[in-house]
């Protein structure tokens, strides 16, 4: 399944405007953005080593850990790298499925919840 940039970036404007209203109140100072594939050096600090990749990566400071310090600062990221998950599926549905998941795990470590417990989630 290989897409253009601009229609991959649809799916993904879709999938945070099928957000929930509460979500979407809390993501304000947070990009949303689309790359062909992650660096080595975001391979590396994910502790991800090829062949294995990234779907996705949040960069940030999560809501839990932020305190009175936490101001003026620059936006937290998503990035979704486009390659890897047009790699793993098979039509546009299977791929706009796997947008919004991989979107919603990230989500999750913006609110500061670790693998394991968005494993739990997800597999619930």
């Amino acid at each position: 399944m290989v897409l253009s940039r601009q229609t991959f970036k649809r799916l993904v404007e879709e999938a945070i405007r099928s957000l929930p209203p509460p979500f979407l109140a809390r993501l304000r100072n947070v990009d949303v953005v689309v790359e062909e594939h992650p660096t080595v050096q975001e391979l590396s600090a994910a502790g991800v080593e090829p062949p294995d990749t990234l779907l996705g990566l949040y960069t940030g400071v999560p809501l839990t850990e932020r305190g009175s310090w936490y101001g003026n600062v620059l936006p937290d990221k998503i990035t979704l790298y486009q390659r890897p998950m047009q790699a793993l599926c098979r039509s546009r549905q299977e791929l706009r499925q796997k947008v919004r998941e991989v979107l919603m795990h990230e989500i999750g470590h913006h609110f500061g919840l670790t693998d394991r417990e968005l494993e739990e989630v997800e597999s619930s």
